[in-house]
């Protein structure tokens, strides 16, 4: 049996997708609630990166902009060296709802990882993307 490879989460936010994709897709909306600061080229093949303090940073490269409902980027395997080649792919999706957004992330590609390496990547993003759709939905509601 094969490691899981998916990683699915999604939140419904009281706010128009056009200020979720703003929250998403901005240096300032992702240094507001993912990191300590950002940037971002938002266009396919564009870069981005997130500080987080510490020492801690995530390089990405964009793939897919589909505004205002759907954008998604590679990234670095979290735990793995920063100069290892492999990357997870995440998507964004963005649906209007009668509350105002259905924001759904899918994290894929954990399944090319050995044991030790999956269990430490698998783990921290499943509770990593818990927190951050806690902080952007915090974010959202304090503006």
């Amino acid at each position: 049996m094969g490691f899981p490879d998916r990683i699915e989460r999604t939140v419904d936010l009281s706010h128009p997708p056009a200020r979720v994709w703003t929250a998403l897709t901005t240096a300032e909306g992702l240094a507001a609630w993912f990191a300590e600061s950002a940037g971002i080229e938002l266009e396919p093949g564009g870069a981005a990166w997130l500080e987080f303090g510490g020492g801690m940073a995530q390089r990405m490269r964009i793939e897919r902009v589909e505004e205002p409902s759907v954008f998604g980027f590679t990234w670095q395997v979290y735990g793995l060296p920063d100069d290892d080649p492999r990357r997870t792919y995440v998507e964004f999706t963005l649906e209007p709802s009668v509350a105002g957004t259905r924001l759904t992330v899918v994290e894929t590609g954990f399944a090319q990882l050995p044991a030790g390496e999956h269990a430490k990547a698998f783990g921290g993003n499943v509770d990593g993307w818990k927190e951050q759709f806690d902080n952007i939905a915090k974010y959202l509601d304090a503006a």
